[in-house]
């Protein structure tokens, strides 16, 4: 299976500098009017998630306005396969993947304590929630323990990059406990939205024996923090032929593939 195509320059100016950034003030205008509730709400993806109208990143989950890339690229995939999403936050893609029948097994990783509560509720109340293992820790290069800036008002920013003495302590897993926890049988497909620690994420990825099965990698980059040309050469010496870029400006996503 192949990743939907590119917009080009121009399109991807229209599709991501503008409309997405007036989506986003949108989702954030419509739900500043929401009463403070959790109860579970039916996001525009079409599954279930509790509300949090005072966080950014759920109300972009809500809206819809992370567009439709990966969510379409994970509910049409149509071969058996697992998903690992690491950085799952609230879990949106982690649900997306579970409703595809053709999706045996979802492993989330998500390290800040509130956000994990709030996706292990997400996937109780949504079908397939037997499919999803979900696991307090974030992946890097050495297991042990670390500091991670967090935001109640944006949980997605959550950063081991931004870090300081005031930040949450978290789990951290490397590549030998990363193996014993996804799934051995299947073509796995991975996310990662780490704000910033792509890179050791990447090397974990190399490093693991499920290499050689991973079929695609969806990533983000932010060009502040991140050596694209690093990880674009390290996947192709891994194997990955096929590089899409999905966004505008100096923060985008890639689509690696074999």
């Amino acid at each position: 299976m192949t990743g939907l195509a590119a917009p080009s320059p121009l399109g991807a100016f229209v599709e991501y500098g503008l409309i997405k950034t007036l989506a986003k003030w949108r989702a954030r205008a419509l739900s500043a009017l929401r009463p403070v509730s959790d109860r579970p709400v039916q996001t525009r993806y079409g599954v279930t998630m509790h509300a949090n109208w005072r966080d950014r990143t759920f109300q972009y989950c809500y809206h819809g306005t992370y567009g439709p890339v990966l969510a379409d690229y994970l509910a049409k995939w149509q071969q058996p396969f697992a998903f690992v999403d690491i950085g799952a936050n609230q879990g949106l893609y982690s649900l997306i993947a579970a409703q595809n029948p053709q999706c045996a097994a979802v492993t989330a990783f998500e390290p800040v304590a509130a956000t994990f509560a709030r996706l292990t509720r997400n996937i109780a109340a949504n079908a397939g929630a037997a499919k999803v293992a979900a696991i307090d820790a974030a992946i890097s290069r050495e297991p042990g323990s670390a500091t991670i800036a967090t935001d109640g008002a944006h949980s997605g920013t959550a950063s081991l990059r931004h870090a300081d003495a005031k930040g949450e302590t978290i789990r951290i897993l490397g590549a030998a406990e990363f193996d014993l926890l996804i799934d051995a049988r299947l073509p796995l497909v991975v996310k990662i939205d780490v704000e910033g620690h792509e890179e050791a994420v990447i090397d974990v990825l190399m490093a693991s024996t499920h290499l050689p099965r991973i079929a695609a990698i969806f990533y983000e980059v932010d060009r502040r923090w991140t050596d694209a040309a690093v990880i674009e050469a390290q996947l192709r010496a891994a194997g990955f032929a096929r590089f899409t870029r999905y966004g505008f400006g100096r923060h985008y996503d890639m689509l690696a593939e074999r």
